[in-house]
């Protein structure tokens, strides 16, 4: 109940379950509208957003001016005050409720978490605060669903982004090459599944001034150790290595250039050969192929990061004057299979 700025009188009902994920179509508004206990609109739009239509109830309000034939509000922006309230209020004590009962709340989030993503996409207004609401599996350990404050509540003093990685599933995610770096240096990454976390998280860009960064991108720095070893090496093997990669680069580049659009030396690798970055996500380029095959345009060219220092890489460079069909061969394999690891590869 609230009295001031309005006068407001809620009961609201959460579900255990709703019917959408069987295919049942989208559920309809679970609240009505009262104005001095006459019911005067059921299953309201206006009360809460889209996003809470499965959340059951009634509300009750004096402040409501009717026409005479109580079928329309005349005062839209007061009933947009009471939504605003209203959310709020919802957003809190789910917040609440996931902090006092945090295995319940796992529960329920597996079952309504679609909502709430769809929450952020959508309800610009409150995106940030729904933002706390959702769940996400992390590299620390299996079943080990954390929420964005947690993340942050682990994070090194140093570390500024929060990390993310979207895979078809966990095991996928942990043998990325992407997630190399991050494993060698103990970085916590957060683990998606669904095509809509990559538009949750693009959507919602920073958390608690935070930036939220895929670590398929191309700015991920190499971490300290990578960085100490390199520095304690001699002058004459730095130059050894600066000559071996731009001999890579050139090689790559040459053979793959009616598919990329640049190829450049990586030192974030360990026992990958190579990878694509700044890439479009495989999961939204699969869900929008599903909705529409024709809009889905061919793969257009990647930007490749190769390891110059792994032992196909450093094979094949061996081969390129002696065998040379042989390492076309290779190379063109280790970029298929740097596009299988970013899950752009159609298949066949």
């Amino acid at each position: 109940r609230t009295d001031s700025p309005i006068d407001i009188k809620a009961l609201f009902y959460f579900p255990e379950r709703h019917l959408e994920k069987y295919g049942m179509g989208r559920t309809d508004p679970g609240v009505s509208l009262y104005c001095r206990k006459v019911l005067i609109q059921p299953k309201s739009k206006l009360v809460l957003p889209d996003w809470l239509r499965f959340v059951k109830g009634v509300v009750d309000s004096e402040d409501i001016p009717l026409n005479i034939s109580r079928e329309n509000m005349q005062d839209s922006q007061l009933i947009q005050r009471i939504n605003n309230v209203l959310t709020k209020k919802i957003i809190k004590f789910l917040a609440d409720q996931s902090k006092h009962d945090p295995e319940k709340y796992g529960a329920f989030w597996k079952e309504f978490g679609q909502f709430f993503k769809e929450g952020v996409c959508g309800d610009f207004v409150h995106k940030a605060d729904i933002a706390q609401l959702l769940r996400f599996d992390t590299s620390l350990g299996e079943n080990q669903e954390c929420s964005l404050d947690d993340y942050i509540s682990r994070m090194p003093l140093d570390q500024k982004n929060i990390y993310y990685l979207s895979a078809p599933n966990r095991s996928f995610a942990l043998s990325s090459p992407y997630f190399e770096q991050f494993d060698k240096s103990g970085t916590e990454v957060l683990f998606l599944y669904h095509a809509v976390d990559d538009f949750v998280m693009k959507t919602l860009e920073k958390y608690n001034k935070r930036p939220l960064v895929s670590i398929e991108s191309a700015d991920v720095k190499k971490s300290a150790e990578d960085t100490k070893a390199d520095e304690s090496l001699d002058e004459s093997e730095k130059e050894k290595r600066k000559v071996h990669a731009e001999s890579v680069v050139a090689f790559f580049n040459d053979i793959l250039k009616e598919k990329v659009l640049s190829v450049k030396a990586t030192e974030r690798l360990s026992s990958s050969p190579a990878i694509v970055v700044d890439h479009e996500s495989g999961a939204v380029r699969k869900m929008l192929s599903y909705l529409d095959a024709n809009r889905v345009s061919s793969l257009p060219k990647q930007k490749l990061e190769v390891n110059p220092r792994h032992p196909t890489v450093m094979h094949v460079m061996s081969l390129k004057d002696s065998k040379p069909d042989l390492a076309k061969m290779i190379v063109e394999q280790v970029y298929d299979n740097a596009l299988i690891a970013a899950d752009l590869l159609d298949n066949p």
